[in-house]
């Protein structure tokens, strides 16, 4: 049976490598110093302990030149420089040096770099032949080794800049990790808001007309028997209605909705919209109130967030007149404009005590979670959404949102005069303090 020794999967520890990178130019080093000793010359200095010390220790320093590099440049170029001028054997004992030297450049150490290098060239080409039996090198062995320098310099300039490229690259894409961090955490707080109020929009619509057909049926239940039935029957199909909606909305958490507008087949959006208005306005009316319908412009398919946003508005508008406004009466108005879609709620209520005899203002940043809505809504799309009461009696709301991705094959032509279109509630009248 054979077996395969296999080495650890994760990399190699730097500590190690360097270890490894010390130790082979240590015996590299070692390895052809003795050889060149051995075929040279008698000279004054033999290859004894100190002179291997001197070719060992500065090798073995590279173990620690990533925490020192600068002393390591030293010691190598200190160790080889005190070897040369004890006269010692000649040989290729330059290797550790070049090391040390690349890793100061790469550690940013330009200026101890290029000292260091001024400092060894001097040393080894001119001082060191007047100390030693060497002779003194002629002006063009130190020109080329000079030229020779700045070939390792340029070299070390490269290693610099490619490190502080990656350092850099590594900081964008820590930056860039942050980012998307932050945007996902940005897009799951606004579909958690998204969702929220979806559940208030269609909780607060459906509770609020069973709640007022479940009160005329309780008053009719003994009197008028028949009526009362007609409210209960209300309060069955509002019910009903509320769990569609519920269930339309938890489709979308699930994954499991029919309607898949995205490019992934992912649904993007409830499938309620301006297209189901008048059963909204037909539940309406059954709760008591008329409410009478005005269409303006030339209709145009609308992308679903348009569609969605007008629909929960102009729902939430009709509940908040059912449950707070005392009214009679309302008015909707739907008017496909030039860039946008402008919808506009009017009721005949009555306004707070302290808002009667004020003109129009914007109530939504001082109203509950569903003007709030309101406002978010129309918001998100780039459009805007005022709200308030009206000079005299009753309430209004009025939101513009852009249509984003104008449909081609409609024209931006309006019509003079709107299209109404009474809806429940029998003969409609004008709504008092209309002007």
């Amino acid at each position: 049976m054979v077996h395969r020794l296999t080495l650890t999967n994760g990399p190699v520890p730097q500590r190690v490598r360097d270890v490894v990178v010390a130790l082979a130019v240590c015996a590299f080093t070692l390895g052809t110093m003795s050889f060149a000793a051995s075929h040279q010359a008698s000279g004054p200095q033999h290859l004894d302990a100190l002179g291997v010390f001197l070719l060992a220790f500065g090798p073995l320093s590279l173990i620690v030149r990533r925490r020192f590099p600068a002393a390591v440049l030293l010691t190598t170029v200190g160790s080889a420089l005190l070897y040369t001028m004890l006269d010692y054997p000649r040989g290729p004992l330059f290797l550790a040096m070049i090391i040390a030297l690349f890793g100061a450049f790469a550690a940013g150490l330009r200026l101890v770099a290029y000292v260091v290098l001024a400092i060894g060239y001097t040393g080894f080409v001119w001082i060191s032949p007047l100390v030693t039996s060497q002779a003194t090198s002629g002006l063009g062995p130190g020109l080329g080794l000079a030229a020779w320098l700045l070939v390792l310099a340029g070299i070390g300039e490269m290693l610099r800049l490619r490190k502080a490229y990656r350092a850099a690259e590594a900081q964008r894409a820590r930056v860039q990790s942050l980012g998307l961090a932050e945007a996902e955490r940005r897009r799951a707080g606004d579909e958690r808001l998204r969702i929220a109020r979806e559940l208030h929009d269609v909780l607060a619509h459906h509770i609020s007309l069973m709640n007022v057909q479940a009160s005329v049926g309780l008053e009719l239940m003994d009197s008028s028997p028949e009526q009362a039935r007609e409210a209960l029957t209300a309060v069955k199909y509002a019910s009903r209605e509320a769990l569609g909606e519920l269930r339309s909305v938890l489709e979308i958490l699930k994954g499991d909705s029919a309607d898949r507008s995205g490019p992934d087949g992912a649904p993007r959006a409830p499938t309620a919209g301006l297209d189901h208005l008048d059963d909204l306005i037909a539940r309406t009316s059954a709760g008591g109130l008329t409410v009478r319908v005005e269409r303006a412009g030339t209709p145009r398919p609308l992308t679903a967030p348009v569609d969605l946003a007008a629909y929960r508005i102009v729902q939430e508008a009709l509940t908040n007149t059912l449950r707070h406004a005392g009214a009679s009466e309302a008015v909707v108005r739907v008017d496909y404009g030039p860039t946008g879609l402008d919808v506009a709620i009017r009721d005949n209520g009555h306004a707070p005590a302290g808002e009667r005899r004020r003109a129009p203002v914007d109530v939504l940043t001082s109203g509950g979670n569903g003007l709030h809505g309101m406002r978010q809504r129309a918001a998100a799309l780039g459009g805007h959404c005022v709200a308030g009461p009206v000079p005299g009696r009753g309430f209004h709301v009025q939101a513009h949102l852009p249509y984003g991705d104008r449909p081609t094959g409609h024209d931006d032509e309006r019509p003079s005069t709107p299209e109404p279109a009474a809806t429940g509630g029998g003969t409609t009248k004008p709504i008092e303090g209309d002007g």
